[in-house]
């Protein structure tokens, strides 16, 4: 079970609950790759009164189609209203003040409408943050949770952010989820197994975007994962995830052929894994496979499914 919660993150949920009395609007933002496993259930459930601006980043790497389903799901619920955008392009940027304010409704003439930006770590919050600001306010990296404290920015147009760090919860329970968000790069490196996230993450490829994975790898087919849903893998490697299993494609053996084909090629025959799960991931992060999407509003389960019918509507 995936499960990341630093110290830092503790308090930071502190501060956000501390701080949403004063707020509108929530700006929530989301990976739009994976929209469903990037969202914080933790946030959802402190900021579920308050109207919500579901920002989906990265649309420039996720498949358009899919995007486009997932912009309806949100903007179906009550005071939600959704923006897929590249947080890099200032022309798309523009669209979010004027959002904030229809979904802040009447706000006195004396202030400015309060908006708060959040989000798990590395979804592009403080690219965000910096570019509707115009200067550099919040650091950016590769690593998560590189904003560590709350800070207050006025950005014009009568909107002024209030930025937090960006935040996991305690645990993961979808599993699925869990390796989505570590094959994304949102769990840092250090805290999965890179193997174990790179066969799930070639078994889910294959299903969903087989011609993408043959065609960046040079693969000739892409196995079929045989009935062995609880056996393991091999003699070292884990059981078989029962959402893994029902992917169909055998990740393992796709991993193993990427890591000949990349360098992974050791002497005596061994196949170096972790050097293919290198390639693999960093290759998927760069979005060097293409645009796209690791999940659907289909893959939602059913429990968050009932959670977000019973929202009152407004």
């Amino acid at each position: 079970m995936l499960g990341w919660f630093p110290g830092h993150m503790n308090k930071a949920r502190r501060q956000i609950s501390e701080a949403l009395p004063e707020i509108d609007v929530v700006i929530e933002v989301l990976d739009a790759r994976l929209p469903y496993s990037s969202a914080n259930p933790m946030l959802a459930e402190l900021t579920r009164h308050k109207p919500s601006l579901k920002v989906l980043s990265r649309a420039d790497l996720a498949d358009p189609d899919l995007t486009r389903e997932w912009v309806a799901d949100f903007e179906s619920r009550a005071d939600t209203r959704a923006l897929a955008i590249t947080t890099t392009n200032p022309r798309e940027l523009k669209q979010i003040p004027g959002l904030c304010h229809h979904l802040a409704g009447h706000v006195r003439a004396d202030r400015d409408v309060r908006v708060m930006v959040m989000g798990i770590p590395n979804v592009g919050k403080s690219t965000l943050i910096n570019g509707l600001a115009g200067r550099k306010i919040a650091g950016t990296g590769n690593e998560p949770a590189v904003t560590k404290r709350q800070q207050k920015v006025p950005i014009g147009g009568r909107v002024a952010l209030t930025d937090t760090p960006g935040v996991l919860w305690p645990r993961i329970e979808d599993q699925a989820s869990a390796y989505r968000l570590a094959a994304s790069g949102a769990i840092r490196d250090t805290a999965i197994d890179y193997t174990d996230v790179a066969i799930v993450t070639c078994a889910e490829l294959a299903r969903r975007y087989p011609e993408a994975l043959r065609g960046r790898f040079k693969l000739k087919a892409l196995p079929a994962l045989e009935a062995v849903a609880h056996a393991e893998v091999d003699s070292d490697g884990p059981e078989i995830p029962d959402f893994l299993a029902r992917a169909g494609f055998d990740g393992h053996a796709i991993l193993s052929d990427i890591a000949r084909k990349r360098g992974g090629l050791r002497a005596g025959g061994v196949v170096d894994l972790h050097r293919g799960a290198e390639v693999l991931l960093h290759e998927l992060r760069d979005g060097k496979l293409g645009r796209l999407t690791l999940e659907t509003p289909a893959d939602i389960p059913a429990a968050d499914e009932a959670a977000a019918d019973a929202t009152p509507k407004a």
